[in-house]
């Protein structure tokens, strides 16, 4: 147990250290927020996809593709506790207020902050596995999570549930996995460097949101603080014993419990400031869990490696 402590600390270790960069970036207005909206597309549009399409560039093998549809549904099972424990135990009168809270609790950073530690502790076969968590986050997150945010407004699109970049790129690198297709070196290189871009710039994003907090923020977190615990401890360590019942083990338990770990997503803001939900809160919530799940990822994941 010590050792998968010292071994995943690590790891975070490595992480904190670029986000310690961005707070200093953020406090020091090198990193602005126009320039934080302009990256988080680029994350988004160009460098996710390119991680997935790239984590997708190897060989059909017929016990991958096993493990790939069981990360699958271990993201469904994550989705399903979360969804359970928001509705169960979220309370608030205010709409603004409640959507924001139940939507946190529910949906993860399983991209900006999973992918990097799963390719830290795992290499290309956790980028794989957390490429199919993935999938069915940015399916249920632009169908049930838009739905949810969007209610009462006229903005709720049912296409994205399918036409975003992550579930485009998921499809293309499923095509890619089936044909055993390796891209020409012209198209593979930049995908390749693109994808490269996903362990730095994620961190350095989540280093300036915490640099925006007041300490009172941190502090002053009574209201949010079931959110939190339901979030970043209760949430997956629920997960992570439902899929140990089920015999997951090894790698594909520690990638799944990986993405089920990770803090409020980042798309929580995006989708407040679209749909008419509480900016700040979104923006505190993402910051502080954000925070804190340096220490509770730590705990968790190094459990779940202890155990595998």
């Amino acid at each position: 147990m010590l050792n998968s402590f010292i071994v995943v600390g690590t790891q975070v270790a490595v992480l904190f250290i670029m986000i310690a960069l961005g707070f200093f970036g953020g406090k020091r207005k090198i990193i602005t927020g126009d320039g934080v909206k302009c990256i988080n597309d680029i994350m988004l549009y160009f460098v996710t996809p390119c991680v997935i399409i790239h984590a997708f560039q190897r060989d059909y093998n017929s016990e991958m593709l096993k493990n790939l549809l069981l990360s699958m549904l271990a993201a469904l099972i994550s989705h399903i506790v979360c969804y359970v424990l928001a509705y169960a135990f979220i309370r608030n009168k205010e709409e603004s207020k409640k959507k924001v809270l139940c939507f946190a609790v529910i949906f993860s950073n399983c991209g900006f902050m999973a992918l990097p530690l799963l390719e830290a502790l795992l290499g290309s076969e956790g980028v794989f596995y957390g490429a199919g968590y993935l999938t069915v986050f940015y399916l249920i997150v632009w169908s049930l999570g838009q739905y949810s945010m969007a209610k009462g407004t006229s903005g709720f699109k049912m296409y994205k549930a399918v036409l975003n970049p992550g579930v485009l790129s998921v499809i293309i690198g499923l095509i890619l996995f089936f044909t055993s297709f390796k891209l020409p070196e012209i198209i593979g290189s930049p995908i390749a460097f693109l994808s490269g871009l996903n362990t730095p710039v994620p961190m350095l994003i989540i280093g300036y949101a915490i640099s925006n907090l007041d300490l009172r923020d941190i502090i002053n977190i009574k209201a949010e603080a079931g959110v939190l615990l339901l979030r970043l401890i209760v949430a997956p360590l629920i997960t992570l014993g439902i899929l140990y019942a089920l015999n997951y083990r090894g790698n594909l338990l520690i990638a799944s419990i990986v993405s089920a770990a990770t803090p409020v997503a980042a798309i929580t803001t995006m989708f407040s400031i679209k749909f008419g939900g509480d900016e700040k809160l979104a923006s505190k919530i993402v910051a502080v869990s954000s925070l804190f799940s340096i220490l509770t990822m730590t705990f968790i994941v190094a459990f779940a490696r202890y155990i595998a």
